[in-house]
């Protein structure tokens, strides 16, 4: 059997810690297994080689900031062969480069365009644990380092797992698995034993820091079976599959949570074709993401429109919409920091009626006013005032009784 396994960075925060993942690997190895492993720098590393960057420039050039910040995974995979070896077994670590992860041009969060793994494959059959380099890739015509963006290791390892065509890609974290929500905000959240990609997917990109968004795209695009696991106990923890008829049983599964965003507002936009798409094509050139988007209903030519950036781009996004107004014709834009996106996701919803409803009331009673909603099959998301999350969150999961086993 083939595992790949991914170990983040407390998972790896100091020597103690890389030699009981060492010890984890070498057991599976003693199993009988293949095993490559991927890891991310040690707990802390890449914030403090970003705040070096910001310490020499206000504006740290993309490409010498992927230099930089990919030498924190190099640490890691060099101290974690040398404790596997100090165990018994070969290993041999492995850049993003050496790897073969190829990926495109975009600095500090590119995309994985390939794989080749041919010295990972040669490493396997040589009987060695193969230890690669989370988080980074290199560009195939100028052979530049890449960095893959927050949470890059997870997207490493299943796509690792992929090229491989391993038999699961085993996460650990800091957390057991999977559960309702976020434990230390609702100790009554609960551990689910599995999960749909699909419903992954959305808790993902609307907050659950337990898996990167892209990672359970290519999961579910090459059917990479995923388990969530704990690096500091052996408990079961939660496999991310495909959808099964038990997951439709249960209406809500998770409740998710995002402070991360910004919500900004273009007043005055003249209500005429071809607007909108002015406005967001030169948003997309510039490499920033949208969420959630809300127009106004136009009045006397005019209409306002809303929409939502991640808070790393609120600079950004000011700058470039000062612009994008003056060209357009519109009156003004605002940016508001200080809002929280509060999300319900479960693959149920297709079935059972009435879960908006019930997601509206149970915030309504609490006092808390909705500024944005976006819906799709299997997620509700509402915008509210920061100041509210938790209590949006505590209130959602007690309405919709996640802390009972369906």
């Amino acid at each position: 059997m083939l595992i790949v396994q991914k170990y983040g960075g407390t998972s790896v925060g100091n020597p103690e810690r890389i030699r009981n993942v060492a010890k984890r690997v070498c057991r599976a190895k003693d199993e009988g297994h293949d095993v490559v492993v991927v890891v991310s720098a040690m707990s802390g590393e890449t914030d403090k080689l970003i705040s070096l960057a910001n310490q020499v420039s206000d504006n740290p050039d993309p490409r010498e900031l992927d230099m930089l910040v990919s030498t924190g995974e190099q640490v890691t995979i060099a101290l974690l062969a040398m404790a596997i070896q100090t165990f018994g077994h070969e290993a041999q670590s492995f850049t993003g480069r050496q790897a073969g992860i190829i990926s495109d041009n975009v600095h500090t969060k590119a995309r994985i365009e390939k794989i080749t793994g041919e010295r990972l494959r040669h490493a396997l059959r040589e009987g060695k644990v193969a230890v690669v380099a989370g988080f980074q890739g290199i560009t195939e015509a100028s052979d530049d380092v890449t960095t893959l963006g927050r949470g890059g290791s997870d997207l490493s390892a299943v796509a690792v797992a992929a090229a491989l065509k391993a038999d699961v890609c085993d996460i650990y974290t800091d957390v057991d698995g999977v559960y309702t929500t976020d434990p230390n905000m609702v100790p009554q959240a609960r551990k689910l034993d599995k999960i749909s990609y699909d419903e992954m997917l959305e808790l993902a990109s609307l907050g659950a820091k337990v898996l990167q968004t892209r990672s359970v795209e290519f999961a579910k695009k090459y059917n990479v079976p995923v388990r969530v696991l704990s690096s500091f106990n052996d408990n079961p923890g939660t496999l991310v599959t495909k959808e099964d008829a038990d997951m439709e049983k249960v209406v809500v599964s998770g409740v998710a949570y995002d402070k991360n965003q910004v919500k900004v507002t273009v007043q005055g936009v003249p209500d005429k074709p071809g607007v909108a798409a002015k406005i967001f094509n030169t948003i997309s050139d510039n490499n920033v993401v949208v969420d959630m988007i809300i127009q106004n209903i136009g009045e006397g030519g005019l209409t306002d429109m809303s929409f939502t950036v991640p808070k790393t781009d609120a600079k950004k996004i000011q700058e470039i919409m000062k612009k994008v107004i003056s060209e357009i014709g519109a009156k003004n834009v605002t940016v508001k920091e200080e809002i929280a996106k509060i999300s319900i996701v479960g693959v149920g919803m297709r079935s059972h009626s009435g879960v908006a409803a019930k997601m509206f009331s149970a915030l309504a009673k609490e006092g808390i006013n909705i500024m944005m909603i976006s819906t799709s099959e299997i997620k509700i998301s509402c915008v509210i005032d920061a100041k509210y999350t938790e209590l949006a969150v505590r209130v959602l999961h007690d309405a919709f009784e996640m802390d009972k086993a369906a």
